[in-house]
């Protein structure tokens, strides 16, 4: 693809010697100053180079880089003036965050050569950047599938707290939610290292031994410790760490942190988890809402007036039972999927996705699994024939 630069200025004439100039080279795409420039930018996909002109009537170049910068922070940002003035230089540095800093009347040769710079530096940081992202994606799918794999208990946990998760950031509008999201993804790693039968007693809220308290008690400064390897992630190894704060501090034997200094992904993550919890063990929406109220100083209240909010966006959906050539995406586990004879395969709570009926199609193949499947399904979802897997 063929890299696209943009050359800004408050003279036509100006424009037009850039096209003439560097049309041979380069696809060049001109602004008659910064508001047409920035219209440009929110209209079109991000170019790979801007060139501006510093004196501009209304929106001088610094000020419109910088707003540049907002809007297309990868595009590499290049200032042409005739102006020599040291500050002049240092004001759109800061501001715009600027790559080159050219003098005009700039030599065609001259400009060409940091053009051609500037594309390359362009390419390597969006190279970077999905390359990034792809580590990123592959990464957590690689802890997933550990932790569905070694203990699918603690999986499915995590499976129902995300759900529950995403509606409380959406209701809260909380910045980075995506960091909260991949924490309740994430947030039972460290129970990788926790024998399935303790992690049963602890979902089941069965008394445990002083040894099973102190392996989990451990898990989430584990799981902090793995996921804080991943590129991006500290912020998620953060919550992962906080996720068993208390709002008050009570409740553990070290508590540096308490109250609004706990990371708030990890008080969402608190709520979220303890209510999932409550429900996996039997209680309803209102039972377990009404044992979190009285459980007083664990949770922020604000959280728990958004676990109210949005709790009500479960009542649209019903209960049914299908088979498992049946399953579809809109739907979600309302038990556990189980062999005849007994073993667990997928847990409950969790939404169906393709992989997870591909995987079941083929160890339906050695081994039968019991049918039919209880399913949630939305009353408002789409037909089953759309959304068949």
């Amino acid at each position: 693809m063929i890299a696209r630069i943009l050359c800004v200025d408050d003279e036509q004439n100006v424009l037009d010697a850039y096209r003439r100039g560097l049309r041979k080279q380069f696809q060049i795409e001109t602004a008659l100053g910064g508001e047409q420039a920035l219209g440009m930018l929110d209209a079109q996909k991000p170019y790979a180079v801007i060139v501006s002109d510093m004196r501009m009537p209304g929106m001088d170049g610094a000020q419109f880089l910088a707003a540049a910068r907002k809007r297309a922070p990868e595009t590499v940002r290049m200032m042409l003036t005739g102006n020599s003035d040291q500050q002049t230089a240092i004001n759109a540095v800061n501001e715009g965050n600027i790559f080159r800093f050219l003098s005009k009347p700039c030599p065609p040769e001259a400009l060409a050569k940091s053009l051609t710079a500037g594309i390359e530096q362009y390419r390597l940081v969006t190279a970077e950047k999905e390359l990034l992202g792809k580590t990123l994606r592959g990464s957590i799918k690689v802890l997933n599938d550990v932790l569905s794999l070694t203990n699918p208990t603690a999986f499915g946990h995590a499976s129902r707290n995300r759900r529950i998760v995403g509606q409380l950031c959406r209701e809260l509008n909380v910045e980075k939610a995506w960091e909260v999201e991949i924490a309740a993804m994430l947030s039972q790693i460290g129970c990788v290292t926790i024998p399935p039968e303790t992690l049963e007693k602890v979902y089941h809220r069965k008394p445990l031994t002083p040894e099973e308290s102190e392996m989990f008690e451990a898990h989430p400064e584990a799981g902090r410790s793995l996921v804080a390897n991943i590129p991006r992630l500290k912020g998620t190894a953060d919550i992962i760490a906080h996720q068993n704060r208390r709002f008050d501090g009570s409740g553990t034997a070290s508590n540096p942190v308490t109250g609004k200094d706990i990371p708030l992904g990890a008080r969402i993550l608190k709520v979220a988890m303890d209510y999932n919890t409550l429900k996996w063990t039997g209680l309803t929406e209102l039972d377990a809402g009404i044992e979190l109220r009285e459980r007083t100083g664990w949770y922020d209240p604000e959280i728990l007036k958004a676990l109210e909010a949005v709790t009500g966006l479960e009542e649209a959906l019903e209960i049914r039972e299908v088979r498992l050539k049946d399953l579809t995406t809109s739907m979600t586990l309302a038990d556990d999927v189980m062999t005849e004879d007994g073993t667990m395969l997928v847990g409950k709570g969790q939404e169906v996705t393709s992989s997870m009926c591909q995987r079941l199609k083929n160890f339906g193949r050695k081994r039968r699994i019991r049918e039919p499947v209880r399913v949630f399904v939305r009353t408002d979802a789409c037909s089953p024939a759309a959304a068949q897997v």
